[in-house]
């Protein structure tokens, strides 16, 4: 009885649920928006975050959704409740901070960069961010959305997470190929070469420092 009370004790608690939701929703405050085509899939990151929350602290919907379709309440840690944590133990544990935190870093460098390095030449136009981690990534906040959305996974990996994670995944390349072939009709060759030198969404084993970037 003591373990069934723990397992439901971290339930119902709909102030944490706000808290976590604030936590990792302040990440799209520094994601610039992409035209109107952005927002598709920054909606469906924050509802991952918001089922993310509501699945740890507030009810466990993946289990009774499994519950109402198959009439059989699947045991804690069975997608519902820490569900890998048992299995990856102390290592899998710190691999998830590490990914949280990479995640969060990746967001926020892209955006430093971006408002650091940014600015409009005398014909009206941008410039391409080449400094920072745009020198090998182009696009780092879509990796630090794909790095935060693994950690929630690992740690709380249930019905509509695993659902809604290839969703991002698949959403976030699709935006991604989109800004690329605008910016190559915006600058070019210069933006080609750029390309060919740096990784999509990890750096480029070999590629050497890029001299021109994208955001």
């Amino acid at each position: 009885m003591q373990a069934e009370d723990n397992i439901w004790s971290h339930y119902g608690l709909w102030g944490v649920v706000a808290c976590w939701v604030v936590l990792y929703g302040v990440t799209l405050l520094f994601m610039p928006f992409y035209r109107k085509m952005s927002w598709k899939p920054k909606s469906a990151f924050l509802a991952f975050i918001v089922a993310f929350a509501i699945e740890m602290h507030g009810i466990p919907f993946g289990m009774y959704l499994v519950s109402a379709v198959f009439g059989y309440q699947l045991p804690e840690g069975i997608l519902w409740g820490h569900t890998l944590e048992p299995y990856i133990g102390a290592n899998g544990i710190l691999g998830t901070i590490f990914f949280g935190l990479l995640g969060f870093a990746l967001i926020f460098l892209g955006w430093r960069d971006i408002h650091k390095h940014y600015w409009v030449k005398e014909d009206g136009t941008g410039r391409l961010v080449t400094e920072g981690i745009y020198a090998y990534i182009r696009h780092p906040q879509y990796t630090g959305v794909f790095c935060l959305s693994l950690a929630m996974l690992c740690e709380w990996a249930t019905v509509p997470l695993l659902i809604m994670f290839p969703l991002i995944l698949f959403m976030y390349y699709r935006l991604a190929r989109r800004e690329e072939q605008d910016m190559e009709q915006e600058f070019g060759q210069e933006y080609v070469l750029y390309r060919e030198r740096t990784g999509m969404f990890l750096p480029r084993l070999g590629g050497g420092r890029a001299r021109v970037g994208a955001h």
